[in-house]
């Protein structure tokens, strides 16, 4: 399964709420979450054919920003 990350202003038990609907109608999403507590504020995403453009298409309808994470 593919892991993806993500830096959001997504901030608050609300904030996560108001997301849930959308990455939750992405199909190829099998799991996320988000570190409140992290400063970047972290999305994870797992899923087999999750792709970058949903993940980011799903958040910004949502009203959020949202930058991958790139990990070297």
């Amino acid at each position: 399964m593919k892991t993806l990350q993500f830096k959001t202003n997504i901030n608050c038990s609300n904030c996560v709420r108001a997301v849930t609907g959308f990455l939750n109608d992405v199909s190829s999403i099998r799991e996320w979450a988000v570190d409140t507590d992290n400063p970047d504020k972290v999305l994870t995403v797992k899923g087999d054919e999750v792709t970058v453009d949903e993940v980011v298409e799903a958040v910004e309808d949502a009203g959020f920003d949202v930058k991958e994470v790139i990990h070297s």
